[in-house]
């Protein structure tokens, strides 16, 4: 009688049929390499330091940092897994989309082949689709425009490595979003220039609610520039990214008005305000562009009210220029941001109380008030560490 193929196999009592084949565990030379790598990360992340002298196992470490460090090519492979800024700044290589096709050795982009396979013809087809209205791929920065950046990024890194910001993971993404800021992606340093956004009208499951979004401009220490959403940029950043602090830890700044900014979690702190004096004192009244900056846990209108009494508002009735209702913000902080900003531009005059006491008051500046604007701008992303204020030319500029 014939033999089944079941009965084949049962009859094996020898095993010659079963299958030991192992899983083959090869590892490439690039996987030795990361792995090299992830020793002194791991080395890092436990000891908060790089490896020194003090033993063996540190010097081998230490030489292998030493020697990846000096190889550009090997710092090219492993920046996308130096996750405490080991490397410093490297150049990432850019290919033109041209190169990318001539790379084609196998011819897998050639498009004359048989593609019948993408032919749906037992299926109901779908509607044809609006072409899409923006694809936001990365563009290259001239050269001449990226040096400005190239300078940013190269001080942050050396911040990063001298301990003065740190990399916190991100999240909250609206609140941690914000321009003037920077952030790590996929490795990659990336400083958020400027975000266009406007609440939508989003649907989920439990309902409706308003979301902010728009094209943001995101440069990329590559030298590359895009336009994606600012909220796909936040999801990018929330799945492989992280938040960089301010120099000294500082986070993001506050002080917007606008409400679908706020969460449940924010603390409210007060006021920022810009006042002009109404003063009669020569040195005072005849001084353009005369402005004070402050901060007050009450409502300004009621910190004002008895200015003509107080020395901090010089002995003078005030008017109100602008006021910012702002969220977890530092008073201390905010006021050593300030005068740190424009501390060379403080009034300087004498002015003395109803007993002869002599006063130098404080927060009072010489500055245009688009100026000053532009520095709350700055103070709202905590960027304002990164420019100065050149008073010969009344411009804000870069460091």
């Amino acid at each position: 009688m014939a033999k089944t193929l079941d009965d084949i196999f049962n009859d094996d009592d020898f095993g010659l049929l079963n299958s030991n084949e192992k899983p083959s565990h090869v590892k490439t030379d690039e996987d030795r390499l990361i792995d090299s790598f992830e020793e002194i990360n791991q080395f890092f992340e436990k000891n908060n330091r790089e490896p020194s002298t003090d033993s063996m196992t540190e010097y081998n470490l230490l030489a292998k940092l030493k020697s990846f460090r000096n190889d550009e090519n090997k710092k090219k492979t492993l920046k996308p897994f130096d996750r405490f800024n080991l490397l410093g700044y490297v150049e990432i290589e850019k290919k033109t989309f041209d190169e990318i096709l001539k790379e084609d050795d196998l011819g897998l982009l050639n498009s004359d082949g048989d593609i019948s396979i993408f032919e749906f013809k037992h299926t109901p087809k779908q509607e044809t689709r609006a072409e899409t209205e923006f694809v936001a791929q990365r563009q290259p920065v001239p050269e001449d425009e990226f040096k400005k950046y190239e300078t940013m990024f190269q001080l942050v890194h050396k911040e990063l490595k001298n301990g003065e910001r740190k990399l916190k993971n991100f999240d909250r993404l609206e609140n941690n979003l914000q321009p003037g800021n920077f952030y790590l992606l996929d490795g990659l340093l990336l400083y958020l220039e400027y975000a266009e956004t406007e609440p939508q009208l989003r649907g989920v499951k439990t309902g409706s609610r308003v979301q902010l979004d728009g094209r943001t401009i995101t440069i990329f220490e590559n030298g590359t520039r895009s336009r994606m959403l600012f909220r796909s940029l936040g999801k990018a950043l929330q799945k492989n990214g992280k938040l960089v602090t301010q120099v000294n830890g500082l986070y993001p700044i506050e002080l917007s008005g606008n409400v679908d900014l706020i969460s449940e979690e924010d603390v409210q702190s007060g006021w920022v305000y810009i006042l002009k004096s109404k003063s009669n004192h020569p040195d005072i009244a005849g001084r353009k562009d005369l402005y004070k900056v402050g901060f007050s846990t009450l409502n300004v209108k009621e910190r004002v009210k008895n200015a003509a009494n107080e020395a901090t508002y010089l002995f003078a009735e005030v008017d109100i220029v602008a006021t910012y209702h702002c969220y977890n913000l530092n008073a201390h902080q905010f006021e050593n941001l300030v005068h740190r900003f424009f501390g060379h531009c403080c009034l300087d005059i004498d002015i003395f109380d109803n007993e002869k006491r002599r006063i130098t008051p404080r927060e009072w500046f010489v500055v245009p008030l688009e100026v000053i604007n532009e520095a709350i701008e700055l103070l709202t992303s905590g960027s304002i560490i990164n420019y100065r204020y050149d008073k010969n030319v009344r411009k804000i500029l870069l460091k």
